[in-house]
């Protein structure tokens, strides 16, 4: 498009360009379709003009930013946006936010490989890796917006700038809002690339690290906000599945005409895995999947047994063979020969489910053609942007339309496709009417995807100082990342690393589970320095500052957590505190305050501090809220949580046999202090979740001299630790 003195209006263009609106990307002019055949949708194009592909105005002033990420409670429906707000210098009152599309060439942001684009809330990354991306796309934006006001003014753009949805020229005294520029709007050619020299300098932000309320918080107060759960439409059918409680066992139905039979049954679909029953409702859909007569035949999971496998990892464990090499530092085995002290230290944990408060659902509508399709998900999303539905159908991928819903908790299950895909596979049995798969609560847990049971075989080694000299660390379990992640020891200085994984495959579901393999490994990691201080009778904080001397923004954060949690002064009687430091993107140690009922074996956590540094705080308090909500879910999964397994089958079902953690037994407080810092925001939904295992234990250790190795710390095993 030229620059003209009297451009053509966005209204007017979209009238004329017949199929086709331009809309301007971060690295250049994307095309995307519009059907000037449906009235509905234009009508909203002429309501809010897009500026890029990221923003529309309207005349009125009013500004929609759009979200790539998932909401599931995490903020980024915030977070992202005000990132974006901040370099297109908008009035904050006046945004609103609304889902991308999801497109990865457009909305995508740096993918796990170099050039690669990539659309998925996993692994605390969405803040950090869409920094880069809704900062430059605010500034071009504004650019264009300078431009266009430069043109229609006819002054140079480097006398132009702008003030809180303003664009204004000092030398003439005028100004114009936003939305008064939308009749106005040319697309400068070419549209220049932002560096990082033409961003704002971190002093000069007005909405960044400022407490603002978050974008979604009122709808969900009042009832308007949309889950997955909520979607209704004309003529939907419902779908289910009996997927049984044994991973990998092949079903065969032997009462298909029975089910047939029954009221609002329209088709039973057979899958490798799994029974299907589509009906009429949801009703009808339950009950005929209670009435299901199934053979189910081999497993590999057959004769596994979750509390006797121990016995098998720990000779895994023993092997003289090393397993994937994951850290090699120095000369551990060196280490170990020349030690005044060395330490060797089992620990356990059980598989635990990721029990997400909305069921796992997703509504599929085929197309009577079967060539296109449209899917209404609460999803984290995937390196497929369509999540697997294109395969499914056989359909490009241009042809299936996502629309994201916000989510009704994730941590890591819903990046697992899998609801999806069985969505499209019944609902091209009764295309074109949309149907709605819901798993049952019973059916998430006996069929869920945990995060992996593993053993872990610690080994160090000290000088005749106490210094430590060696540490050598031994995963097994299934999972590959899974159960390896979080082994690294970056900020302790220790000369002499070792760290593997041995794996022990047992047939079982698995999935990233909120820190993936950080709790595990970090309740290992972090209860064996305790451990050896202990022996070494030094003060455990001390003890990890010998260890962080050598990384400052660690330190920093061990010290202000022991000045926040008083760590030195008393406490009450019955009562003792533990420390852990943990790395997950953020930065953060955590104190937390205990009692111990000697009788029943239950553990009360009273207090717990936590010092973090996240990199540039985006929102100041909703970090806090998400280190609160973080630590409360790693109290449940470490003194409740667990699925137990007895020949291949899950023995829990549902929330009265898979306990979680109680209102009555959050902590009286939960503290936490932001340590400043300028440098690229960090993820910080997976840093409180791994420090609240090994916090806890080595509070347990220094109140009662016992130690706590297994995960969960149920009563029962607190019972025989003491017992001991």
């Amino acid at each position: 498009m030229q620059k003209t003195k009297n451009p053509i209006s966005r209204r007017d263009f979209l009238r004329t360009s017949g199929e086709v609106a331009l809309f301007i990307g971060v690295s250049g002019i994307l095309p995307q379709l519009v059907s000037c055949r449906d009235t509905e949708k234009m009508r909203e194009q002429f309501e809010k003009h897009p500026v890029t592909a990221w923003v529309k105005l309207s005349e009125d002033g009013g500004i929609t930013i759009c979200n790539p990420a998932a909401e599931m409670g995490q903020g980024s429906m915030t977070s992202l946006p005000v990132v974006f707000a901040e370099e297109f210098d908008a009035d904050w009152s006046r945004v609103s936010v609304e889902f991308s599309p999801q497109e990865a060439e457009i909305y995508g942001s740096e993918g796990w490989t170099p050039g690669s684009k990539l659309m998925m809330t996993v692994g605390s990354r969405t803040t950090k890796s869409y920094w880069p991306v809704m900062r430059k796309a605010g500034a071009q934006a504004r650019y264009v917006l300078m431009s266009s006001a430069a043109a229609y003014w006819e002054v140079p753009i480097a006398e132009v700038t702008t003030s809180e949805s303003r664009v204004i020229h000092r030398k003439s005294g005028r100004e114009m809002g936003y939305g008064e520029l939308v009749p106005h709007l040319v697309m400068p050619q070419p549209l220049p690339e932002i560096t990082e020299d033409d961003l704002k300098d971190p002093s000069e932000f007005r909405l960044i690290g400022k407490v603002l309320p978050r974008t979604e918080i009122p709808e969900k107060v009042d009832g308007s906000a949309r889950f997955a759960i909520d979607i209704r439409l004309p003529g939907m059918v419902y779908g289910v599945l009996e997927r049984g409680n044994l991973h990998g066992s092949q079903p065969t139905l032997t009462n298909e005409d029975t089910i047939l039979q029954m009221e609002g049954v329209r088709k039973v679909v057979h899958l490798e895995y799994a029974i299907g029953v589509i009906a009429s409702t949801l009703e009808q859909a339950l009950e005929a999947k209670r009435q299901l007569k199934i053979n189910w035949g081999p497993s590999k999971a057959l004769g596994h047994h979750s509390q006797e496998v121990f016995t098998a990892y720990e000779e895994l464990a023993g092997a003289e063979a090393r397993g994937r090499v994951i850290t090699d530092i120095g000369d551990v085995d060196r280490a170990f020969r020349s030690a005044a002290r060395t330490y060797t230290v089992d620990f356990k944990n059980d598989y635990v489910y990721h029990s997400q408060m909305e069921p796992l659902n997703a509504v599929v509508r085929v197309a009577e053609d079967l060539q296109s399709a449209e899917v209404w998900v609460g999803s984290q999303q995937g390196p497929d942007t369509k999540l697997g539905v294109p395969g499914i159908l056989g359909i490009p991928h241009e042809k299936v339309t996502v629309h994201l819903q916000y989510l009704g908790g994730g941590f890591g299950r819903r990046s697992m496709n899998d609801f999806v895909e069985e969505c499209a596979i019944l609902a091209k049995e009764v295309a074109p009417l949309p149907l709605k798969l819901v798993w049952t609560r019973q059916d998430d847990v006996t069929y869920g995807a945990f995060r992996p049971l593993s053993f872990q075989r610690l080994m160090a080694s000290t000088d005749n100082k106490g210094n430590l000299t060696g540490f050598s660390h031994c995963v097994v379990g299934d999972g590959g990342n899974l159960v390896a992640s979080g082994v690294a020891n970056d900020h302790y200085d220790i000369p002499n690393q070792l760290a593997e994984w041995r794996e022990a495959s047992n047939g079982i579901r698995l999935k990233h589970w909120r820190a993936v393999g950080h709790g595990p490994n970090k309740f290992a990691i972090e209860c064996m320095l305790d451990e050896i201080a202990h022996d070494q009778k030094m003060d455990p904080v001390e003890f990890r500052k010998k260890l962080m001397a050598k990384s400052p923004r660690a330190l920093a954060t061990l010290v202000k957590a022991a000045e926040i949690s008083d760590w030195n002064g008393p406490v009450a009687a019955g009562r003792a505190k533990g420390v852990a430091f943990v790395e997950h993107g953020s930065l953060g140690t955590g104190v937390c305050e205990i009692s111990l009922d000697r009788d029943t074996g239950r553990i009360r956590v009273h207090k717990f501090w936590i010092a973090l540094d996240p990199g540039m705080a985006v929102q100041p308090d909703n970090i806090k809220a998400q280190m609160e909500g973080g630590i409360i879910m790693g109290m449940s999964s470490v003194l409740k949580e667990q699925i137990t397994i007895v020949d291949g089958r899950g023995q829990q079902s549902n929330f009265d046999t898979y306990q979680l953690l109680r209102m009555q037994e959050i902590p009286e407080s939960i503290e936490t202090v932001i340590i400043p810092s300028t440098t690229r925001p960090e993820g910080v939904g997976e840093t409180a979740t791994p420090m609240v295992a090994c916090a806890i234990a080595n509070a347990f250790l220094k109140l009662t001299g016992k130690r706590l190795r297994h995960m969960p710390f149920t009563p029962q095993r607190v019972l025989e630790v003491l017992n001991s």
